[in-house]
């Protein structure tokens, strides 16, 4: 009797010098990612200089909007006082003080 020939010793002789880099490649990924996963989570952590620019924009623009909406009604609210009702009288009262104070220095986002 003749031994039999296994073919998946030969099989994994024949492959390891293919595979011989895709190991090699996979022990210096498993080695460089606890580098890269710290990278990232600085990245996360951190806020760059044009994201809080952005930011800033961002804050401008909202508080810029929230003097319009109260310039409006104040403008809306005068009128009708004008007109001769006091409720609204009272009422452009407040959405100019309430202006007075989103104009504030200590009251910008900016």
């Amino acid at each position: 009797m003749s031994p039999a020939v296994r073919p998946a010793p030969l099989l994994a002789l024949a492959l390891l010098p293919v595979l011989g880099g895709c190991v090699a490649r996979t022990a210096v990924d498993v080695a460089t990612l606890p580098v890269r996963a710290a990278s990232q989570g600085v990245d996360w952590a951190t806020t760059s200089q044009s994201e809080a620019d952005e930011k800033r924009g961002r804050a401008m623009r909202e508080h810029e909007e929230k003097l319009r909406d109260l310039q409006r009604r104040y403008e809306k609210h005068l009128r009708k006082c004008d007109a001769g009702s006091q409720s609204a009288c009272l009422d452009a009262r407040d959405d100019y003080a309430q202006m007075q104070i989103l104009q504030a220095p200590q009251n910008r986002p900016y």
